[in-house]
């Protein structure tokens, strides 16, 4: 049954959710679940999504079958692997998308299909390999590629491996967007967070169901964040179109018909063939003569990349550590770290966000474009600075110095220190999730050398949009995470007073994210941490990102852009089983959807 209605007394009648209307079953059923009465669309699963949109008997599933991921072992006082487990039985799903190929039309296409039934169609490593598998056999059989979206965002349980699938999901759909073939993401309700800020939003196409609300953070957290009154419609379909978010609200009786249109101008041999301009490879970066930055970074290697030599402390500590308003800024670190930092504001749309900081400068010899989160020391500076909550206007900010870095042929350098992307009505209002994730689809991208540093708090998606990175270093005070600790005991435990315990069970420390391969070293902190000297951390730093740096200055940008791709597309393959590289079949439960 939908949860679009509620049960009554005979099972023969259902009552809207938005009317309370009583409505036939079969009458409701027979208008895809959408109220008769008052229009209000209820809340359907994957197999029925499938039913409505494909040619009949046209979807072929791919063989795939998730292994029972558990990268953290995470208990809330209940196995994460049990809860999995649960729902597979409970949904008959084998994970939170259904993925395979199908028609529209009569036309072909790849298709992955959201369903929030299991577990609030949370984005896991699993969810993320199956979208990811779906748009490379797309790329593979130069299909268009139709996502269809509802989520209440990453899955917490894997902790950092589930905010990777932001990258990968992102990094496959940019592939298929570069070789021409059409992407299209249909967002439904509801459809927040990870998803929101990744491949719901970076497709040509988005297409909103009528009534789907999308929105990186959701109404509840934008109120009890930050006491804002939420405006009428907030996020929903009208909304978002209403601000340019969206191409389309459609009806879901129409939407089956306003995809064949999509895919019928979008199919091979209807499109002309114009010529492509040439593009112009960008500038190998190159030192200033007067200085030699090899002979810089030999000097001194800081980065510590065997996980064993790092000192134990407990992750909550390091999480107040990671906090403590002593630590040096981004501004601090671009006056120290880095030489004759030129500071660049504006997005050149709408404004200037003062959490992000970027500009041009040099270190070791070598002209970088830098770009970080800045916090403060004072709560002056804190509130003056959003408290290191980028607004959309500092991810363009972002972004355009990147791209800037990019046409000059100049390597990146970023710092990350914030809790997220600001969670308010005028950011959410302004497209949040989706400048994350262009930002995030297009510094995978970037044809020149990117080295990021997590220097504090690496919080969420508006920690990831800073660090796509072919080197990504974490300070060893430093965390990085799907989620605060906090909001993670609050959903789980229901109790923020369990923080301490979500820090230990996220694998948010340097130790647990350096054997996952999420980072690729530490920088060592002084005794005390950067707080207590913030000269030497700088200095500190400054070796680190040479050490780092100076090796990708000879890889070609082509290689540079593969082996980006390729960093973020291991992350959480194995918790699929693919025939091709298993030798297992597909559990044949799995393998029929109904129409």
């Amino acid at each position: 049954m939908s949860p679009a209605a509620t049960t009554t007394a005979s099972a023969e009648w259902v009552r809207c959710r938005a009317c309370s209307a009583l409505v036939y079953r079969k009458r409701f059923a027979r208008n895809l679940f959408v109220c008769p009465e008052c229009g209000d669309h209820g809340r359907v699963g994957a197999r029925q999504r499938i039913g409505h949109l494909l040619d009949p008997d046209s979807f072929t599933p791919l063989e795939l079958t998730p292994t029972g991921y558990d990268p953290l072992d995470f208990s809330d006082g209940r196995r994460y692997e049990e809860r999995w487990h649960d729902a597979r039985r409970r949904t008959g799903l084998p994970e939170a998308v259904l993925c395979g190929t199908g028609r529209i039309g009569g036309r072909e296409l790849a298709v992955a299909v959201m369903d929030f039934s299991f577990m609030g169609g949370s984005l896991g490593s699993a969810a993320g390999e199956m979208i990811t598998l779906t748009a490379e056999l797309a790329r593979e059989r130069r299909l268009p590629f139709v996502v269809v979206t509802t989520s209440g965002g990453a899955r917490m349980q894997e902790g950092v491996l589930s905010l990777m699938q932001m990258a990968k999901t992102s990094i496959a759909i940019g592939q298929l967007r570069r070789d021409g073939l059409l992407t299209v993401s249909v967002v439904t309700d509801p459809t927040y967070g990870g998803v929101a800020a990744s491949f719901a939003t970076n497709t040509d196409v988005v297409l909103a169901e009528a009534g789907a609300r999308l929105g990186f953070a959701g109404p509840r957290v934008v109120r009890q964040t930050t006491g804002e009154r939420l405006p009428d419609g907030f996020q929903g379909s009208d909304f978002l179109a209403a601000r340019g978010h969206v191409d389309l609200v459609v009806k879901r009786a129409e939407l089956r018909s306003c995809l064949s249109r999509l895919l019928a101008v979008a199919a091979p041999g209807r499109r002309p063939m114009a010529a492509r301009p040439a593009v112009r490879e960008p500038r190998p970066p190159a030192p200033r003569q007067e200085h030699d930055p090899v002979a810089a970074g030999a000097a001194a290697r800081v980065l510590i990349r065997d996980p064993r030599q790092l000192r134990d402390r407990d992750p909550w500590e390091r999480v107040r550590l990671a906090r403590d308003l002593g630590r040096p800024t981004t501004l601090d670190l671009a006056a120290r770290a880095f030489d004759s930092f030129l500071e660049l504001r504006g997005d050149r749309t709408h404004g200037d966000s003062p959490a992000i900081v970027a500009g041009l400068a040099e270190i070791g010899g070598v002209p970088v474009a830098v770009v970080g989160h800045q916090k403060g020391h004072t709560t002056a500076e804190l509130l003056s600075r959003d408290f290191g909550l980028a607004k959309p206007e500092g991810y363009r900010k972002a972004l355009r110095i990147m791209e800037l870095a990019e046409r000059l042929g100049l390597p990146v350098v970023t710092l990350v220190d914030t809790p997220g992307a600001h969670p308010g009505v005028e950011a959410e209002e302004r497209g949040q999730a989706s400048v994350i994730a262009n930002a995030i689809q297009r510094m995978s991208a970037l044809r020149v050398p990117v080295v990021s540093v997590v220097t504090g708090e690496g919080g969420s998606g508006g920690a990831l949009a800073l660090a796509v990175a072919d080197q990504v270093l974490i300070v060893e005070n430093g965390v990085y995470t799907v989620i605060s600790p906090e909001g993670c005991s609050a959903i789980l435990w229901n109790n923020s007073a369990r923080a301490p315990d979500a820090a230990r069970s996220l694998g948010l420390d340097p130790q647990t994210l350096l054997r996952a391969g999420i980072v690729d070293a530490v920088v060592p902190e002084p005794p005390g941490g950067t707080q207590a000297d913030p000269g030497t951390a700088a200095d500190t730093l400054r070796a680190a990102v040479l050490e780092a740096l100076l090796p990708l200055l000879a890889v070609p940008p082509d290689e540079l852009v593969a082996r980006r791709a390729a960093r973020f597309r291991g992350f959480g393959a194995e918790s699929v089983d693919v025939p091709a590289r298993t030798g297992r079949r597909q559990e044949q439960e799995y393998a029929q959807v109904p129409a």
